[in-house]
């Protein structure tokens, strides 16, 4: 994806209302564009794989397939297609089954847009988005149980801290580790959003990672956090 290349989206929900929604608004971004829309799980995957978008924003109950069951199927053929898990339920088990079936993000129908579209560049700068109270405890379980946790499309395997973290950043990657994002970290620490993204990006080049996911990951591994 060049820099200039609106981001490619496409909306996999059974309901039509929610689908123009969602599209109205991004469709005013100017870096975004939505190129095709799917009703069922199944033609979700037909039409991912016809389009190649850049992201998917997936509805998790869908008719002929689930969504986290269609998401499975996409990124076994196309991993690099980022996908973004909808629901109306805040269910601890969809978002560990969402991880494990690699979706890049969680999130409620009744988020803010602003937030929706703040969290899309987000994770097409490499980041992931949980917006769920459960998310933070879900992922702890998940990572918390066997290496088998681990997305299957992934071979990202936790490797030793390149070079040690300070406090602050440890306390960072604990907020991070219990899904707390970086406006609220900022706000827990009395310090400035900038700060946070400072510190976060310290922490992933100091794992080793690509991005929070991953850094969660391997603090919990390497058992940095609780």
């Amino acid at each position: 994806m060049s820099s200039t290349e609106p981001i490619r989206i496409m909306l996999a929900d059974d309901q039509a209302l929610i689908r123009q929604g969602i599209r109205y608004v991004l469709d005013l971004q100017t870096d975004m564009q939505v190129v095709t829309e799917a009703a069922t799980g199944q033609e979700a995957i037909d039409l991912a794989l016809r389009y190649r978008p850049h992201l998917i924003l997936m509805d998790i109950q869908m008719p002929e397939l689930s969504g986290i069951d269609a998401t499975r199927h996409i990124l076994s053929v196309h991993p690099e297609i980022k996908i973004i898990l909808l629901t109306t339920f805040d269910v601890q088990d969809y978002v560990i089954d969402g991880i494990r079936a690699g979706a890049s993000g969680y999130l409620l129908k009744d988020i803010d847009m602003n937030e929706m579209i703040v969290g899309i560049r987000s994770i097409l700068a490499g980041g992931a988005i949980y917006n769920s109270t459960t998310a933070g405890g879900a992922l702890i379980q998940l990572l918390g149980e066997n290496e088998s946790a681990y997305p299957p499309n992934s071979s990202y395997i936790p490797a030793p801290v390149l070079e040690p973290l300070t406090d602050r950043e440890l306390e960072v990657l604990q907020a991070m580790a219990y899904g707390r994002r970086n406006f609220e970290i900022a706000e827990d620490l009395y310090v400035s959003e900038s700060t946070i993204k400072t510190h976060v990006h310290n922490i992933i080049q100091k794992l080793g990672v690509k991005d929070r996911t991953q850094a969660v990951v391997t603090a919990i591994r390497q058992q940095l956090v609780k």
